[in-house]
């Protein structure tokens, strides 16, 4: 796997939307799916691109989510990765029962920093896998480096 983020964030420039970047890391990081919340000014994470089918009620309830509310809503609230090698199994308390509908196993969450100083959280991208993965500490670095590179493009300043 190439963790080359400055070829990606340039090829992120290109992209016509946060769907195509978003199709970019989920290939890049060999994964089944994908998400991208950004932070309203309500302060919610609203669903802004999505790579992969999920079932009707994962859509409904991955639409809008409260900071610390999952693993997205926790991946921003920590201002960490929150990561999960089996979403079927998991015990952490992490993940909410409706993300199993997904049928997901190996998950992470990443916040994506942007803002004035780089260090706001403005989103949170999320990819998986069908199968149980661990992701390695220079895969969260690079998927957090991707996560800044979506935030400056994708994001909007919020009032």
């Amino acid at each position: 796997m190439d963790l080359n983020t400055t070829t990606w964030a340039s090829e992120f420039g290109e992209c016509a939307s946060a769907s195509e970047a978003l199709a970019i890391i989920v290939r890049a990081f060999a994964c089944d799916t994908g998400t991208l919340h950004l932070v309203h000014a309500d302060g919610l994470l609203h669903l802004a691109a999505i790579v992969g089918n999920f079932p009707p009620p994962v859509m409904d309830a991955i639409r809008t989510i409260p900071v610390g509310k999952g693993m997205a809503g926790l991946a921003a609230e920590r201002r960490s990765p929150v990561t999960v090698c089996n979403l079927q199994s998991d015990s952490s308390g992490d993940v909410r029962p409706g993300a199993r509908a997904t049928g997901m196993e190996g998950a992470i969450a990443i916040p994506c920093f942007g803002g004035v100083d780089g260090r706001e959280v403005v989103g949170v991208l999320g990819v998986a896998n069908f199968a149980p993965r661990e992701f390695s500490p220079s895969e969260h670095l690079a998927l957090l480096a991707c996560g800044r590179a979506v935030a400056a493009r994708y994001s909007s300043p919020r009032g």
